[in-house]
């Protein structure tokens, strides 16, 4: 049944959504001539990597110019970029992974598989559900390159200071996960996207 309402309303969401796609291409576009998409290899229910969409935020080719995380003040990031990341509008893509069934309108948060390679076996529980597009976790971090002191290992400060916050926080929603907490959680990612357009 989730899957289903998933899809349907990803579905949904994509036929509305299509005229902002094609003005946020074109947005990325002009900021930086290329493929305005990004895929990026996450780790799925049980472990399967699957690439996730999203609007690619920085300048082509930065995997092979930096590190994997992006840290504060990264010169990679495009203009557009930022507006993207404050707002939440670079993860509307992964409405296609949630059609495909790879992810979950709301659940745990998606890492990178590097990442995920540092989990213990109590953490690897997250994989067990789908990731979601939005969750706890994802509306409590914003943008957050800008939690990384300036001048950090991005990777390394995050393994060592954020990781394992984050999956509590995620272990936590899942042992109390129903119907109605999902749609609170929709409601609130809602409210921040249409309040980060309005923040400075």
């Amino acid at each position: 049944m989730r899957t289903l309402f998933d899809s349907s309303l990803a579905l949904i969401a994509l036929v509305v959504l299509s005229p902002l796609f094609l003005l946020i291409a074109v947005a990325i576009f002009i900021d930086s001539p290329g493929n305005p998409f990004y895929r990026a290899s996450r780790a799925g229910l049980e472990g399967r990597l699957f690439g996730m969409w999203k609007f690619r935020t920085m300048i082509k080719n930065a995997a092979s110019l930096g590190p994997p995380i992006t840290g504060n003040r990264d010169p990679r990031v495009l203009r557009i970029g930022h507006f993207l990341r404050r707002t939440k509008l670079d993860e509307l893509p992964q409405f296609v992974n949630v059609v495909l069934g790879q992810m979950s309108l709301v659940g745990p948060r998606p890492e990178a598989p590097e990442i995920v390679a540092h989990y213990t076996q109590e953490q690897r529980r997250i994989l067990s559900v789908k990731p979601g597009m939005t969750g706890k976790v994802q509306l409590d971090t914003g943008d957050e390159s800008l939690k990384f002191p300036v001048g950090a290992q991005a990777g390394d400060y995050y393994i060592q200071h954020m990781m394992e916050g984050k999956l509590l926080s995620d272990l936590n929603y899942l042992s109390a996960r129903n119907f109605t907490s999902d749609m609170r959680i929709l409601f609130a990612t809602a409210t921040f996207v249409l309040r980060s357009f309005v923040r400075k």
